[in-house]
């Protein structure tokens, strides 16, 4: 495998991991009720511990073939003196100091008993979010660059609290048809119909805005690699708002006309929207490493 090969594998693991990890942990934090979150951790618990381990490690991996990039290819990925320029010397690397420190808090969080989920879906976020502070999201300087760190930050914490938040709703749509977990689930799932309006909308107004400021016009070059595969992000992300649409507006009104044919198909939908997620992280993760023209 090339450098360029293993760095693409490990911005889409790094974007994966911490995704999951943020959104799993904000949902069991905010919007389950406390009785199910207890019950849904137990079962999502390898889950969250592999996200955790896998976005610390892939923090550190990603610095090393970065590292790797700029010097002379997979022999200078360990080189000590370089590591170091890199860390010390440019705007990658200064980012990366906080994103170390963020992803090292990670394993610790979960010391921390029943306060571990809100540590989690903080320490998850901060990770998430400072991803803003490289790559094309940093082009700009001064004010207007101050406003594209910052909408990508808010465009990366919609996104993984929307595509996050998946993975426990699944159990919950399990749990539905269970006597003694069915109100809470069903709470937790009217949160979350609330709260996926306001990250999928997010997510639509800062993706516009980050093409606005990235690129400057709609990607409708498609002879421009990172303009098709920008293009091909659009396509999937608008297949997902069409699920997540059908999902609220049709499917969950029938549960009670048919219950157990909506519940099914609630959840096929689901894993659907977490394939599609998966395949707009894998764009993501090779047109991020592609000039913007």
């Amino acid at each position: 495998m090339d450098l360029e090969t293993a760095l693409q594998a490990c911005r889409f693991l790094h974007y994966a991991a911490a995704m999951a990890l943020f959104g799993t942990s904000a949902f069991l934090a905010i919007l389950a009720p406390k009785q199910l979150a207890e019950r849904l951790v137990e079962r999502l618990r390898i889950i969250l511990v592999v996200a955790a381990g896998l976005a610390a490690a892939t923090t550190l991996a990603w610095l090393l073939l970065k590292t790797g990039e700029i010097g002379d290819g997979w022999a200078d990925t360990l080189d000590p003196a370089l590591i170091s320029s890199v860390l010390t010397d440019s705007s990658f690397g200064r980012a990366w100091q906080w994103r170390l420190v963020f992803a090292a808090c990670l394993p610790a969080v979960f010391l921390l008993g029943p306060r571990r989920l809100p540590a989690l879906a903080l320490c998850s976020g901060l990770l998430l979010a400072s991803l803003a502070l490289t790559g094309h999201s940093a082009m700009l300087s001064g004010w207007p660059g101050l406003l594209q760190r910052g909408n990508h930050m808010l465009h990366l914490l919609a996104a993984g609290a929307w595509l996050g938040a998946l993975i426990p709703l699944l159990p919950c749509l399990i749990m539905l048809g269970d006597a003694f977990p069915a109100p809470p689930a069903t709470q937790a799932l009217r949160r979350f119909s609330t709260a996926g309006h306001v990250a999928v909308s997010l997510v639509v107004v800062t993706g516009i805005a980050n093409t606005t400021l990235v690129l400057g016009r709609a990607p409708t070059d498609w002879s421009s690699p990172y303009q098709a595969l920008l293009a091909a992000k659009i396509g999937l992300v608008g297949v997902m708002i069409a699920i997540a649409l059908s999902n609220r507006y049709f499917l969950v009104p029938r549960i009670r006309l048919a219950r157990t044919r909506s519940l099914r198909l609630l959840s096929c939908l689901t894993v659907a929207e977490l394939l599609l997620g998966a395949g707009v992280l894998v764009l993501v993760s090779l047109f991020g490493m592609i000039e913007p023209t």
